[in-house]
């Protein structure tokens, strides 16, 4: 599809890459050979972001503006499940230590939590103007990144947050992060450096 911006991307179990197409509301997939298949999704404008595989075989994805979350299986079936926040903007999502789906809600300033079937739990954040990009699964909990007010947070499978300032010079922005084997957390930073939280720093 021209003009699709492919956005996030993800391997699949099905031994494939599967991706958002942001502006054509498609979910693609596509085989180690090159070969694309685009699943259209039940909605328009919704803005398909990141996407992840989940516990039970299907790859989940967040919907920015369609305030939801979907799931595809790897016959190209299609499921969306509204999220209880309205406006709440979902974009990084991933799968959680616990099996649940977790992501992160950049416009209402919330972590949600959802089940292979579809339950939704939110848990709002201690700054709700955080603004919420990012996240990535640790050995026990989540780590995100706080874009709007230069922080990294560990969350909970409970919802206990704890926060960690970035010692970077004022506006660090995070963007993306990973949490590596030994537990250190990595962040990209739009001011271009990376920041690293080790565990004994925490």
């Amino acid at each position: 599809t021209p003009d699709a911006a492919p956005y996030g991307i993800a391997a699949g179990p099905d031994g494939a890459l599967w991706f958002t197409e942001l502006n054509a509301d498609r979910v693609g997939r596509v085989t180690a050979d090159g070969a694309v298949t685009e699943f259209p999704l039940p909605v328009t404008g919704a803005y398909p972001s990141m996407i992840t595989a989940g516990s039970d075989g299907a790859l989940w994805f967040t919907l920015n503006q369609a305030n939801a979350i979907g799931r595809i299986t790897v016959a190209g079936e299609v499921t969306a499940h509204p999220l209880p926040t309205e406006a709440a903007g979902p974009v990084g999502i991933t799968a959680g230590p616990d099996g649940a789906l977790w992501l992160v809600e950049i416009a209402a300033g919330q972590v949600g939590r959802v089940t292979v079937d579809g339950a939704v739990t939110e848990f709002p954040l201690p700054d709700r103007a955080c603004r919420p990009q990012a996240i990535a699964p640790g050995a026990d909990r989540l780590w995100i990144t706080e874009w709007g007010t230069g922080r990294l947070a560990a969350v909970t499978p409970d919802g206990a947050v704890e926060e960690h300032e970035l010692p970077a010079p004022p506006a660090p922005e995070p963007h993306g992060l990973t949490v590596a084997p030994d537990g250190t957390v990595y962040a990209a930073l739009e001011i271009g450096a990376i920041a690293r939280l080790r565990q004994e720093d925490r």
